[in-house]
């Protein structure tokens, strides 16, 4: 099989050898351009731009191999196969040519259908090489283009984010300001505290929104964890819902220390904790504990004494987000929150877990590397 008229450089010092093998090749539709010295062939290479060479071995003052390293060693022609044509028929003599950059060898006397088939194996596997760089810079080019457009993504969804935190904000502010007020009945305080809730739904999911976009584009550096200075940390943001719910929430007094990135590991306490008070018994108890792996993980878990969960509602927890939409279990805290923690854990290379019984309350978890 022959490309459009491919052309060759044959390189011999012998010029009815040149003859002889040009006649035939010329026959097979292939362009031939010569050279009868190793010197004549780096200047024929430049004006030719040939898709392959054939190079005798023995020639005098630069023979086939000082010529192949120069060709290999010039960023214009390294590219270029080069097929050796030889008498040398020892073993060492065909291992030098391959370590100066050689593809293959055709020993002499030249068996012409030969050198056809190898002809046809490295011209393929060299239009083979330049569609896949093509298809290389395509694709590097694609990604460059994604790259860029996720960026561009992020920062808009951070612009959004930033813009809806401001109003939900002021709201939080005239709230406040009516529901001390004495002009307010009972039914429009009710009213002015489930709008107060709605808004605080809001102020999660934006905050949700922004953590997503931080999770594309942030470099995450993985350090040793203080888990008792988190707990202590997320406890106290929870003081007022704590009272709120009447809650008892335990902890175990000593912590192993992981390797994780802080702000993600209190995202997800708190999401584990908070699902606990909002869903937990009546009053909510909840205990929080560690335990360390066969596999040098550890295992945090957050033990709830709720209704539980059925199989089928478990199955649908920690759903990929572009499954979330798919879920039929969509109760509050049960849905993008716990798909949020799954991408956060799986990031720190760790992985999420329930454990469930109806009427026996759930366990939540996740795993870390110990340090």
């Amino acid at each position: 099989m022959n490309y459009d008229h491919d052309t060759l450089l044959l390189v011999d010092d012998e010029p009815t050898n040149l003859d002889i093998l040009q006649h035939y090749l010329e026959k097979l539709n292939y362009t031939i351009v010569r050279a009868a010295t190793g010197k004549e062939a780096l200047a024929q290479v430049k004006k030719s731009k040939p898709n392959l060479i054939l190079l005798d071995i023995m020639m005098p003052e630069m023979d086939g191999f000082e010529t192949c390293k120069a060709l290999k060693a010039n960023e214009d022609t390294c590219d270029i196969p080069v097929i050796f044509m030889t008498a040398l028929s020892n073993l060492e003599d065909k291992i030098k040519g391959l370590k100066v950059g050689a593809v293959d060898y055709i020993t002499k006397p030249i068996e012409y259908k030969e050198v056809s088939a190898r002809l046809n194996v490295h011209l393929t596997l060299q239009k083979m090489q330049g569609v896949l760089q093509q298809q290389k810079i395509a694709i590097e080019q694609k990604n460059i283009e994604l790259q860029n457009k996720n960026r561009e993504l992020d920062a808009f969804t951070q612009f959004v984010v930033n813009d809806l935190k401001n109003p939900l904000l002021r709201q939080a502010g005239f709230t406040k300001v009516l529901m001390k007020s004495n002009l307010l009945d009972n039914n429009l305080l009710t009213f002015l505290q489930e709008i107060e809730e709605a808004r605080h739904q809001m102020v999660e999911l934006v905050d949700n929104m922004g953590l997503l976009a931080k999770t594309h584009n942030q470099d995450l550096m993985m350090e040793p964890l203080d888990m008792e200075k988190i707990m202590v940390t997320v406890q106290h943001r929870f003081s007022t819902m704590i009272d709120k719910y009447q809650a008892e929430i335990t902890f175990q007094e000593t912590w192993p220390t992981v390797l994780g990135y802080t702000p993600w590991i209190e995202k997800i306490l708190e999401t584990y904790i908070s699902n606990g008070l909002k869903y937990g018994g009546t009053p909510p108890t909840l205990e929080l504990g560690a335990t360390l792996q066969d596999d040098n993980m550890v295992q945090f878990w957050v033990r709830d004494n709720g209704l539980g969960l059925r199989t089928e509602q478990r199955k649908q927890l920690f759903s990929p987000l572009l499954d979330i939409s798919k879920a039929k279990f969509t109760q509050e805290g049960y849905g993008l929150k716990l798909s949020i923690v799954r991408l956060l854990i799986e990031k720190c290379g760790g992985h999420v877990a329930v454990s469930s019984e109806v009427g026996r309350g759930s366990t939540f978890s996740f795993t870390l590397q110990s340090k």
